[in-house]
């Protein structure tokens, strides 16, 4: 960590400077033994924690990692959620990174153990901990595993990274380091309790038969895309397993719970008044079902996963009004041929693009359009109007 960029003008310039980032690194860096590699990681740095990480962007003398380190970190929103889903005096995170989730989670504990391998991360880290006054957390450089030494904890928090980038979208946790499965007992002899932070694409079933002790799983999402799975795992799991989701948007978070593996069914109707969209979380969860029960709506088709209403009523995720239902066919479509329109498909064999292209329908606009199959087959298209978003409930 280079201590110039502590420089009071240094800070000023990186705060201040509203210019062009290539045209800064063609001119070179204007200060002494600050490389312009090094001027631009905090510049960058700063910009992007404006939305992201408000505490660190608005904090004195806050130092900021490599672009990756901090698209990989967690958000405030996400780390805020998951340290309110535990408690206790002691705890670890052993995969420390940047330090967001260490900070967030030292509202709720007396003492953080912070665990970063990487030297310069670990530093950063800590320098900020130091700005923000999180006295109570106690950083160390090293392997997670081995930083657990002889200590027990009241809770252990891991986010483990994956090893193999050439393999794409495929998720698996043996794909991770540390590989929590491999040493899930291990890291349960140094705490009762185990939290887990998981890709978003990692499938519900798979992640399940690899923990096994799982408690609770949270599915969190931000403006409606899904951005961590958390895994609350116990040395005497709790059943039955319960499931939640949150969806933080503009107005309050959208929140949804259930017990995982009931045996429940849905009602199915043609379309009526209003229509309903789960958002992505619940969608992650698969709770097509539950969602219907609890709100008392009615699916359209059992794959299309929208419900329907005479009513409108508070539901978690996007309600439409329905203005017209058609038939999906030529006759139809030529009245939409070049004009404006939010398009979504569920259950429908062409997608958002093809459509676009074919019938030359630009996006946005205040129409909505629902591509779809109802239950007997028929594939419909449903023009809707958006109604104001759930608040709470």
């Amino acid at each position: 960590m280079n201590e110039r960029l502590l420089h009071t003008d240094v800070q000023e310039f990186i705060r201040n400077y509203d210019g062009d980032i290539a045209s800064l690194a063609f001119k070179g860096s204007p200060f002494e033994g600050i490389s312009i590699s090094e001027l631009l990681q905090q510049i960058e740095g700063y910009r992007k924690c404006a939305q992201k990480l408000p505490t660190w962007y608005a904090a004195e003398n806050t130092l900021f990692p490599p672009k990756l380190n901090l698209e990989q970190t967690s958000s405030e929103i996400t780390a805020t959620y998951k340290a309110s889903i535990v408690k206790g005096t002691s705890m670890a995170d052993l995969t420390g990174g940047f330090g967001v989730d260490a900070y967030f989670f030292a509202k709720q504990f007396k003492t953080v153990l912070h665990v970063e391998h990487n030297d310069e991360l670990s530093l950063l880290a800590a320098h900020n901990f130091n700005m923000l006054a999180a006295n109570n957390i106690e950083c160390l450089t090293g392997d997670g595993l081995d930083g657990m030494k002889d200590r027990r904890f009241d809770l252990i928090y891991l986010d483990p990274a994956r090893r193999h980038e050439s393999k794409g979208k495929v998720f698996f946790l043996s794909d991770c380091e540390p590989n929590v499965v491999e040493h899930l007992d291990l890291l349960l002899k140094h705490a009762p309790t185990l939290l887990i932070k998981t890709s978003p694409m990692l499938d519900l079933s798979v992640g399940l038969n690899d923990l096994k002790q799982v408690q609770e799983i949270h599915i969190v999402a931000v403006n409606n895309e899904v951005k961590e799975l958390l895994w609350l795992i116990s040395a005497a799991p709790k059943l039955p397993l319960k499931i939640h989701t949150i969806n933080f948007g503009q107005g309050s978070p959208q929140q949804f719970h259930f017990t995982y593996g009931l045996d429940m069914s849905a009602a199915y109707s043609e379309p009526n008044t209003y229509l309903y969209e789960p958002n992505a979380a619940i969608l992650k969860a698969g709770a097509f079902h539950e969602v219907a029960q609890a709100f008392a709506v009615l699916k359209l088709a059992p794959h299309a996963h929208l419900y329907t209403s005479d009513k409108l009523i508070e539901f978690p995720g996007r309600r439409f009004k329905i203005r017209e239902v058609l038939p999906y066919k030529k006759a139809t479509m030529k009245s939409f041929i070049k004009t404006k329109a939010n398009i979504t498909t569920r259950n429908f064999p062409e997608s958002v693009v093809q459509l676009r292209n074919k019938w030359k329908i630009q996006e946005g606009g205040d129409s909505y359009l629902f591509f779809t199959s109802l239950q007997n087959g028929e594939k419909v298209l449903l023009v809707t109007e958006k109604v104001i978003e759930t608040s709470a409930f």
